[in-house]
């Protein structure tokens, strides 16, 4: 266990759905490396996309954390309130020319590829189409705390993202930068799903001229057909009545060798337990060789 004051991690679900068990091993996760480390965990609700919100999912995040005894710092942070920060960050990247007015599809940006988006030349108003970030500079490889180093291929590192779409929503990329840095996170502890947008989101790191945290992506836990367990791929929703035994499977799934006098313990004695244990070097050697595949819904 390494001790540092200043650490600050988050988790930051959508509203979209309830908590799934791919959910709870990143909560999981990033809750024992900000424990272990002395630090700051805090909570926030990533509602900046209205349609893809079902009603009352929050609270039911909540609850799911309770009950699991993942119990943030601080209150909970909404980013559907965050609406000035990122404008003022958008107008920061517009005046500093890294930042354009778009009315290109999707379709046509990536037939473009490596290509400058015609769109550039234009200079529209800000609220005619989408704004789009000019990724100059791509990042293609970084160090994660887990994976090492990570390399995106090429294919997948598209010279134009938006950072505020045609609709008027803020894009992820923008909002989540713009969060971490207002909030100070030092470390991001994510699923491995989101790999790729690591490397946009260093991007704007550089042009915002702000260190970024540390990155450290978890394995992806799967269903048996394969596929990540996830909201869209309807994964089943966490049973708040069996949270002992959900911790226990989540620490396993981490390479934590949970001892049996703790099965069936209380959550916050299974967690106490876990923050002494957490080790890194478990989760790689566990990565190394795991089965990610879990065989339904009585596993959680």
């Amino acid at each position: 266990m390494t001790c540092s004051l200043s650490y600050i991690g988050r988790f930051a679900p959508s509203p979209s759905g309830p908590l799934h068990f791919g959910s709870l091993v990143t909560a999981v996760g990033s809750y024992l490396q900000a424990k272990s480390n002395d630090g700051k965990w805090l909570l926030r609700i990533e509602d900046i996309d209205p349609p893809r919100e079902v009603v009352g999912a929050s609270d039911a995040i909540f609850r799911c954390l309770d009950a699991h005894a993942l119990h943030w710092d601080g209150q909970p942070s909404y980013q559907s309130q965050h609406s000035e920060r990122y404008e003022a960050r958008i107008q920061q990247l517009v005046e500093a020319d890294l930042a354009y007015v778009c009315q290109c599809t999707r379709a046509s940006l990536t037939k473009l590829g490596s290509g400058d988006c015609p769109c550039l030349k234009n200079k529209m108003p800000l609220v005619e189409g989408a704004i789009r970030f000019r990724h100059n500079q791509p990042i293609q490889t970084f160090e994660d705390r887990l994976l090492r180093r990570v390399t995106i291929p090429p294919e997948e590192l598209t010279t134009q993202f938006a950072i505020r779409r045609r609709d008027g929503l803020f894009a992820y990329q923008l909002a989540v930068v713009t969060d971490d840095i207002e909030q100070g996170i030092t470390e991001v502890a994510r699923g491995a799903d989101l790999l790729s947008a690591t490397v946009f989101q260093l991007a704007l790191y550089q042009a915002f001229k702000h260190t970024p945290p540390s990155f450290l992506h978890f394995p992806l836990v799967m269903n048996t057909s394969g596929l990540k367990l996830s909201k869209q791929n309807h994964a089943p929703a966490i049973v708040l009545s069996q949270a002992s035994n959900n911790l226990t499977h989540a620490l396993r799934f981490l390479g934590l060798r949970v001892p049996d006098n703790l099965l069936g313990a209380l959550p916050e004695v299974i967690l106490e337990w876990a923050v002494v244990n957490w080790n890194l070097d478990d989760v790689v050697a566990k990565t190394e060789q795991i089965d990610n595949r879990i065989e339904g819904p009585d596993r959680i």
